[in-house]
Formats: C-alpha cells, sequence, structure tokens
C-alpha cells in the first residue's frame, strides 16, 4: 500500500467504521476469537511485530497470510490472561485506503494467573498500533498491522510462554 497520498476529510460513516477497527483486533486477542480476525483482514495481511519484539529482546517473524497470521496471533496470545485496552484512534484517508493508527496498552499473564493477586510475573506494554486498511467489496480490511513498543514493564518472555 502507497502511504503518500492522503485525503481528507473521511465521510463520518467510513471514519467511524475504521476507529472501530482496532477495538475489534483488541477483542479478538484477548478472547481468543479467530472470526473476528477473519473478518477484519485481507487474504494477503502482513503482520510486523518487529518494530516491538526487537526492542523488548525478543524474535518473531513477520507473518504473511491470513491462513498463517490468524493461528499464530491467536495461538500467542490467546491462551495468555490478557487485556488489551485501546486509545487515540485517528483514520486518515490514502489514495489506495486508509491508514488507522491507535495506541495499546495491553497487560499480559500467564495463563490461568492473570486473576492471582500473588502472581508478580507480566507483560505491560505501551504499544503503537498501524493499520493499512484497503476498501473492499465486504468493507475494510487490513492489509498490514504494524506494531511498535514506546515501553514496556515486566518479563517480556511471559509474550513466549504459549508458543514455548
Amino acid at each position: 500500500m502507497t502511504t503518500t497520498t492522503i485525503t481528507t476529510p473521511l465521510p463520518t460513516d467510513t471514519e467511524r467504521e475504521l476507529e472501530r477497527l482496532p477495538l475489534r483486533w483488541a477483542r479478538a486477542l484477548d478472547t481468543a476469537d479467530a472470526s473476528i480476525l477473519e473478518t477484519l483482514l485481507t487474504e494477503d495481511i502482513v503482520v510486523d511485530m518487529t518494530p516491538a519484539t526487537t526492542k523488548i529482546g525478543l524474535e518473531f517473524p513477520v507473518l504473511q497470510g491470513r491462513e498463517t497470521v490468524i493461528p499464530t496471533m491467536i495461538g500467542a496470545v490467546g491462551p495468555l490472561d490478557t487485556m488489551h485496552a485501546v486509545s487515540n484512534v485517528t483514520a486518515l484517508g490514502l489514495g489506495d485506503g486508509y491508514l488507522v493508527e491507535a495506541y495499546a496498552l495491553a497487560q499480559h499473564y500467564l495463563p490461568g494467573e492473570g486473576p492471582d493477586v500473588t502472581a508478580t510475573r507480566h507483560a505491560l506494554m505501551g504499544n503503537t498500533w498501524t493499520f493499512h486498511v484497503r476498501a473492499t467489496p465486504d468493507g475494510p480490511r487490513v492489509a498490514r498491522f504494524t506494531m511498535d513498543c514506546r515501553w514496556m514493564e515486566g518479563d517480556p518472555t511471559v509474550l513466549l510462554a504459549a508458543i514455548s
């Protein structure tokens, strides 16, 4: 997707639909609901979390294709006790689609430890999420997702618990 041509303003209905997209992404991860991601992603989706994972000392590959992205994302985050809070969502028109950006606060505990007040091993991250969105006949669909980490607290290896 090209990000050089920005058009404004977006129609109100389009802007509202796009602003809900990061909330639905977070909901899919928090509830391990692959069906939500199925409706959000293009077939050729690219997920790049390397800007975030390299900053916190982890290796995570760039994922390509809906058939790879969905089971990998749900498999990595779904089993964890996780909650995302999304804010500061903005949506802009691009020459070939849309750019949606958001802040995401992500709290991760090992499976079953989230409600345990004595459990202290966690990963709390302040991230920026960037979605390149393509207009399709079925509505806006995410063609590329990039995550960057602004700050991290805790143990980043908690994020590997479900895939180790």
